[in-house]
């Protein structure tokens, strides 16, 4: 058996080394990439390039390998990639540890420059002033909703959505302690605490814990790792930043937890390409021009456009109640059937952005 053992092992050798020569000479090219991009000041993150290399690994793929096995681990080539090519500084909505973080690292990988900023209005202006080249925030839970903060800040500010990133969600409960009857006190987010309610009911009593409140669950993290008796409900990220051992995982309500992040930056679109959506505001003046949004939504259907989200949200600059409109579709705002509409209604229409569709 040893013998056996011995010989595979050095077979996964060979194809270890293969596999770093094979790298290697891929990061060569990259250099060469980088050089030209940098000559011509082109953008260095192009998720539909990403995504075109990702399907045609699929389609060529004939083993052992799954579709999401072949997504991480080309994802952090393309990631270590780019740092070659061009180093690029990266805000999200922090602190270290949070979901965003998670959710860019799983983009742009654990060599990125990034920086943790205290509001979703922070990481836009970031963008916004070019400190930063990308942000990451989140847009909508499947469970809570849609992210007001990010809705409002879309309408208002000049960057662009240049990728979504769908995310499962899941929290753990850490502790120094390793006996429950000894924890006393649980630190987390409101949300974490509504979306862990069932483990909660199952594990403790209200009259014998408190449950306690904090800004971020990477506080939660920090504190519980730094008091006894006491615990955090966490991302498996800020548990490890924090040494924080885990003592449940996957502890949320639902099995469908997810929470969609938005890619933003500034003088960016992505080129024309299938598979995309697009994400736009509609502000019609529907207190003088009655059936305005309608129009708007038969030219979609007359087009064969599909919808895939409409959301109404306060103007807020009128004492009356009046209200704008977020809008997604698939296809790219360049496409020939979504020009018309979109020279037609320019006047009162915004567009976001379009980009890969991955939710």
């Amino acid at each position: 058996m040893n013998e056996q053992l011995n010989e595979l092992r050095n077979r996964i050798d060979n194809i270890d080394n293969q596999l770093l020569e094979l790298l290697n000479q891929r990061m060569e090219v990259i250099k060469e990439v980088g050089k030209l991009k940098r000559i011509n000041n082109a953008i260095i993150y192009r998720p539909e390039r990403e995504k075109s290399i990702l399907d045609r690994l699929n389609n060529l793929n004939k083993g052992l390998m799954t579709a999401p096995a072949i997504e991480a681990i080309f994802l952090e080539i393309f990631a270590v990639s780019r740092n070659y090519e061009l180093p690029e500084r990266i805000a999200y909505l922090g602190p270290e540890g949070s979901f965003s973080h998670q959710a860019a690292e799983s983009r742009f990988g654990s060599l990125s420059d990034y920086v943790a900023l205290a509001t979703i209005k922070s990481v836009f202006e970031s963008v916004s002033t070019k400190r930063v080249r990308f942000g990451v925030v989140p847009m909508e839970n499947n469970q809570e909703g849609s992210v007001k903060e990010t809705i409002d800040m879309l309408k208002t500010s000049d960057v662009k959505i240049v990728a979504e990133i769908p995310m499962n969600i899941h929290f753990t409960f850490a502790s120094m302690e390793d006996r429950l009857h000894r924890i006393k006190k649980i630190y987390s987010k409101d949300i974490a605490f509504r979306q862990c309610q069932k483990f909660i009911d199952e594990y403790f009593s209200r009259d014998d814990v408190q449950f306690i409140p904090v800004e971020s669950t990477s506080q939660a993290a920090k504190l519980a790792s730094q008091e006894a008796g006491a615990a955090a409900i966490c991302s498996q990220v800020a548990a490890k930043i924090y040494h924080l051992p885990l003592l449940f995982e996957n502890i949320e309500d639902s099995n469908f937890n997810r929470t969609r992040f938005l890619i933003i930056s500034k003088d960016f679109e992505n080129q024309l390409s299938s598979g995309c959506k697009t994400s736009l505001i509609a502000q019609i003046p529907h207190d003088t021009e009655a059936g305005s949004l309608a129009r708007l939504l038969e030219d979609f259907g007359k087009a064969e456009i599909n919808l895939t989200k409409i959301e109404s949200h306060p103007s807020k600059e009128a004492a009356k109640f009046s209200y704008w409109f977020l809008i997604e579709f698939d296809g790219h705002c360049q496409d020939e059937k979504v020009q018309p509409i979109l020279e037609k209604n320019k006047e009162f229409v915004k567009v976001l952005g379009s980009y890969v569709k991955l939710c």
